[in-house]
């Protein structure tokens, strides 16, 4: 990691040796946990003072729902990328907190190598979701909560634009997406890139993630 830039990174759970585990992970690889925290309240307060490049959120703090800690954090330090690692793998939380705001969900057990790659790549900008998640969460049926630009959004892509999404959620290729809906690769690719333009994202991780978010991934 050396040569890369210094990630600024607040930990948040409420249980101490927790921390000290993702701490010891974090040594040497330049990130300097600036901060860290056992409560939700802690965690508000220190984001919006210390305005870290990624918070890694535990989503079961004694004193405050995660969710609602992950949006006061938006809210109050909207530049921080928020990492949620948690235990529960309830496809339903999942969509939950990527649609309050988070920029990635890993489960608790994640690797060094897949943790530090994630504060990487929601830094940057780039949606993650562990891929034990990913077909749970693509599977389950949407919650009734989304927002009227979330559905005007849905409506804005055409039924091919959705099954396109759907088949970049699936981790076909160009390629595999022009067999499967019988087109040429520059065609799917044309595709491809159309519904990223509609969804405002670079990437299919964003892809996948900002689908979740909206409601367009049933």
């Amino acid at each position: 990691m050396t040569g890369l830039p210094v990630l600024r990174v607040i930990l948040v759970d409420d249980h101490p040796v927790v921390r000290e585990g993702f701490r010891s992970m974090l040594v040497g690889e330049s990130i300097d946990v600036v901060a860290e925290a056992g409560c939700g309240a802690d965690a508000v307060r220190l984001a919006q003072s210390l305005d870290p490049d990624v918070v890694v959120l535990d989503l079961q703090l004694p004193d405050m729902d995660g969710v609602a800690v992950l949006r006061e954090i938006k809210k109050s330090a909207s530049r921080s990328a928020v990492l949620v690692v948690s235990m529960h793998d309830d496809p339903a939380m999942v969509r939950k907190a990527m649609r309050a705001g988070a920029s990635g969900y890993l489960l608790k057990g994640v690797t060094r190598k897949d943790l530090l790659g994630a504060l990487r790549a929601v830094s940057s900008g780039t949606a993650v979701l562990d891929p034990a998640v990913v077909e749970g969460v693509l599977g389950g049926v949407p919650d009734a909560s989304r927002s009227r630009a979330d559905a005007v959004m849905a409506d804005a892509l055409t039924v091919v634009e959705r099954r396109v999404l759907r088949l970049v959620a699936d981790g076909l290729t160009n390629r595999e997406i022009g067999e499967r809906m019988q087109w040429s690769i520059a065609t799917a690719k044309k595709y491809v890139q159309r519904t990223f333009e509609k969804l405002n994202v670079s990437n299919r991780a964003q892809a996948v993630a900002s689908g979740i978010r909206r409601g367009l991934l049933e």
